[in-house]
């Protein structure tokens, strides 16, 4: 060898070399492979097969990161200063929420970084090799380039392999490219621009084999397989940043600068009015504490974790907190197609015999439905050809179905099962029929010949077929033929067909052509049929007995169909103004088909983008074809990647879907990452944001639901509590500016913000979605956490908030004399105006006004917030009558005239709650 596994496989096109030039550039014996002594060089050259994640930071390091957030240094801060001023306890109550916080972020990061390991896993295996003249099995971390390695039924592919022989050999490579379908492999030479999915020369690591055998050279190893290569991609997308983490950082990081800028000026202002210097600093952290939303993160941790709880009961998981919210603002989603937006299981749905055209109902593996002819169910003593078409399939089958786990199953080839369900929905079993025509021979499908087929006994004549001289059969032709496979391999090798009523009539292959043609327009992957009758006496079936004088008995079109909620769970994305594109690795008529049934495209015919296409395409093409395109076929994993980037520079908040190890970077790059949780990998499992339990896109809707529910509760959050921040911000500035004495404080801003806060914030996070909830657009991904209408409504309720505590403040001072009452009342008068606004912004308040109009609706469908108003009234209560509160946090009691006060006082904030709703609705 000359060059490095690296160099080799990165410019090497190996399915473009024949086996000998392969054999030369590898310098490999393919008879009797390596030796002991060459293997040995090419390990210390070439090192293990296996992947290797890079060097992560240390547990210490990435809990310390946590931390490096905006809105936590305010905290720290915050917390430092209390610790400062000797307010331990309050210090520590603020720390304490940055710790959670950090605990949170760090337990969500530890999984996400995982996903590397789990894709080494994935390819690691034992392996039959030849060396030395000798078959021995290996661990796979020890093959090198040039090895031999063997293949049977069962195994997994230890190393990317050029294959030098192969018989019936199918490779399942669906976690690799998305081909649903087994792969028949060969051992020709391939183009040179064949896409991973149509070198049917090359197997690549992880896949595994399902039929037959094969023997293949080794190519690539570790990171330099295709495998590896979808590792590299991941290392390369490593950030865990949502639309709401960043929106966050940016609100964070503007707050920091006001608190720290108003903060500043009140000192300055306080000194130049002749104030001491330890005075500013007490009024300046009575500010800057005011202005910190304390109780905001706690808030938003625990919305998030609510929203999980809902999502987990829809079918959908959520690994990380902040992805609940993401998929509430998607503006795209790009799903695949198999099992996800379809059935995944193989259905016929039209038939071709005795020229006639048969449609088929129902979809899946269950026997129900039924195949009309003209819109009418068909009789089988009518229609002796389709039954022998039913035959065929039932009896030239390997597979059988199950029903297991409260559905029907194939054990076997999901096409099989598909030409059996198609049997049982007309009352044909393959237990009756094997006894009645019991197998005597068989011969495997061969992807050289592209047939299988099976000799039985009983004859033609004994299911009333009228075949012209061999429907008088005689006694010596008791046994039947049945084939089924490729539509060119069993014309060629018919010369009749059968009529309606079951006579022989000539082959006409044009015909027969163009019905092929007609089921492959609708995305159907379509099989042929035939029979021959032979002698009774025959024991076995050999390739020359079906050679010629097959009688041709009909087509089957079949199609894993789309998901009747899926179809439907579509359209609610799409009134809702989320784009859904498909994006997979299935051939790109069929994937065509499936987007038109389910109405994917916004065009009148579906746009459809091959992979072979996109690898094509400059960046402004690819731009322009992910904004057009509905439909993305024989996409390689950098193409999903590149197509999940494409839509993301244009602004687009992407969720993508996948299954498989090649989904895996695409899935780490979207805004979230959907994982399908039984027919997904490992590796697509850690990679992904979300995983969805039933692996149906119905749930991804429901989340979408939740997720935007989610994010209206937050806003909800939000609009209530910094209010309050603003309030008592503007109270303790414009009282330094007028030297009047803080109406508020620093301690009882502290009680406002985390205790009564959250007691009567976190209600809010339990408001179940509106109606309106999949009726409204997408939100501008680029709007700002807090967009026009939600500042205007929180400076509104803040100047409020302002003129009540204050005003409050300076009548009771005024007219007692009591500070201490005044500034109890003043919090008391607030907490009031504070319930009435809750409930303005609350489903309690629409709920009202339906039952007000006469319309259905029941008020507790958020009891939450019942709870919340209770507790904090009796907190409220405590923190004023308790004589150990009043010592605390330097209150006063109240009286019952007092407490009225303060009620009737909070009853402004009714009309203020409906002004600010007529521009801001939340609801």
């Amino acid at each position: 060898m000359t060059a490095t596994t690296n160099e080799k496989s990165q410019s090497q096109q190996w399915h473009n070399l024949s086996v000998q030039e392969v054999s030369k550039h590898l310098d490999s014996d393919l008879e009797r492979g390596l030796t002991s002594g060459e293997v040995t060089k090419r390990q210390e050259r070439f090192g293990a097969n296996e992947l290797k994640g890079k060097a992560g930071k240390s547990p210490v390091v990435r809990f310390l990161l946590q931390f490096n957030q905006p809105l936590l240094y305010i905290l720290l801060i915050a917390g430092a200063v209390k610790a400062f001023l000797g307010e331990w306890v309050n210090a520590w109550v603020i720390w304490g929420v940055t710790l959670i916080n950090a605990i949170i972020g760090y337990v969500q990061e530890s999984k996400a970084e995982s996903a590397i390991a789990a894709l080494a896993s994935s390819v690691q295996t034992d392996a039959t090799i030849l060396r030395n003249g000798q078959k021995v099995k290996v661990p796979s971390t020890e093959l090198v380039p040039g090895d031999l390695v063997i293949l049977t039924s069962g195994d997994k592919v230890p190393a990317d392999l050029r294959l030098i022989k192969a018989r019936n050999l199918q490779i399942n490579e669906s976690a690799l490219t998305g081909e649903s379908i087994a792969v028949e492999k060969d051992t020709k030479t391939i183009d040179r621009n064949a896409a991973l999915a149509e070198r049917t020369n090359m197997v690549y690591a992880g896949s595994f084999v399902t039929f037959g055998q094969g023997k293949g050279v080794v190519v690539a190893i570790g990171e330099s397989t295709e495998t590896g290569r979808i590792s590299q991609l991941m290392e390369q997308k490593t950030s865990l940043s949502t639309p709401l983490t960043r929106k966050f950082d940016k609100f964070s990081r503007i707050l920091l600068y006001v608190i720290l800028g108003v903060a500043a000026l009140t000192f300055a202002v306080g000194l130049g009015y002749g104030n001491t210097w330890v005075k500013m600093f007490e009024a300046a952290v009575a500010l800057a504490v005011s202005a910190i939303p304390e109780g905001l993160p706690a808030v938003v941790t625990i919305t998030l974790a609510i929203g999980v709880s809902r999502m987990a009961r829809r079918h959908a998981i959520v690994r990380k907190l902040p992805a609940v919210e993401t998929l509430g603002g998607a503006t795209v989603i790009c799903s695949d197609k198999t099992g996800t937006l379809t059935e995944n299981q193989m259905t016929v749905q039209a038939i071709y015999a005795g020229g006639e055209n048969y449609t088929v109902t129902g979809t899946g593996y269950a026997p129900d439905g039924e195949i009309l002819l003209d819109n009418q169910p068909v009789d089988l003593t009518n229609s002796p050809v389709l039954l022998q078409c039913l035959i065929s399939g039932l009896l030239c089958n390997d597979s059988h179905l199950e029903f297991k786990d409260q559905r029907w199953q194939v054990i076997g080839d999901p096409t099989e099962g598909g030409l059996i369900a198609v049997g049982n929905k007309m009352g044909l079993t393959q237990a009756d029929l094997e006894k009645e025509m019991p197998r005597i021979d068989v011969i495997p499908f061969e992807s050289e010949f592209q047939y299988m087929a099976t000799l039985h006994e009983g004859g033609i004549g004994d299911w009333g077929l009228g075949t012209g001289e061999q429907g008088n059969s005689s006694n010596d032709k008791s046994r039947i033929i049945y084939v089924k496979g490729s539509v060119e391999a069993l014309i060629s090798r018919s010369q009749n067909m059968l009529d309606s009523q079951g006579n022989l009539i000539p082959l006409d292959s044009e015909i027969v052509h163009r019905e092929v043609d007609a089921m492959a327009q609708q995305g159907l992957r379509v099989l042929a049929f035939a029979m021959k009758e032979v002698s009774a006496n025959q024991e076995s079936v050999d390739h020359k007995d079906i050679a010629e004088d097959l009688v041709l008995t009909g087509l089957q079109g079949m199609i894993d169909p789309p998901r009747q909620e899926a179809i439907k769970a579509v359209q609610a994305c799409q009134n809702a103004g989320i784009e859904v594109k498909m994006i997979t690795g299935d051939h790109a008529v069929t994937a065509k088909a499936i987007a038109s049934r389910m109405g994917l495209s916004k065009h009148r015919e579906v746009l459809a983008f091959t992979g072979q296409q996109i690898a094509q395409m400059d960046r402004q093409e690819l731009s322009t074809a992910v904004e057009d395109g509905s439909v993305f076929a024989r996409v390689a994993p950098e193409q999903k990647l590149r197509l999940v980037e494409a839509l993301q520079s244009k602004g687009e908040i992407v969720a993508m879907t996948g299954d498989g190890v090649n989904d895996a970077p695409a899935l780490k790059q979207a805004d979230i990452g959907i994982a399908m949780g039984q027919a997904g990998t490992e590796v697509a499992k850690e990679a992904a944001d979300m995983i969805l339990t039933d692996d149906n896109f119905a749930s991804i809707e429901a989340a979408v639901e939740e997720g935007r529910t989610v994010y209206r509760n937050l806003q909800k959050a939000i609009a209530f509590i910094l209010p309050v921040n603003g309030g008592e911000s503007m109270t303790i500035l414009i009282s330094v500016l007028l030297a009047r004495a803080l109406p508020i404080l620093s301690l009882q801003v502290l009680w406002l913000n985390m205790v009564n806060s959250i007691a009567m914030t976190v209600p809010l996070a339990f408001e179940p979605k509106t109606e309106r909830v999949m009726q409204r657009p997408p939100r501008n991904p680029n709007e700002s956490l807090l967009n026009r209408q939600l500042l205007q409504r929180i400076i509104v309720i803040s100047v409020f908030n302002w003129i009540l505590i204050f005003g409050v403040f300076e009548w009771i001072q005024g007219t007692s004399g009591n500070i201490a009452l005044a500034r109890t009342m003043a919090i008391q008068a607030l907490v009031a105006g504070r319930l009435f606004y809750l409930l303005s912004i609350s489903q309690w308040a629409s709920a009202i006004a339906k039952k007000l109009r006469g319309r259905v609706a029941q008020i507790n469908d958020a009891p939450a917030i019942g709870i919340g108003i209770v507790c904090t009234i009796i907190l409220q209560i405590i923190f004023s009558q308790w004589s150990l509160m009043n010592r605390l946090f330097y209150t006063a009691p109240l009286n019952l005239n007092q407490w009225l006060i303060c009620l009737l006082i909070g009853v402004a904030m009714i009309p203020v709650a409906a002004f600010v709703n007529r521009f801001d609705p939340l609801n």
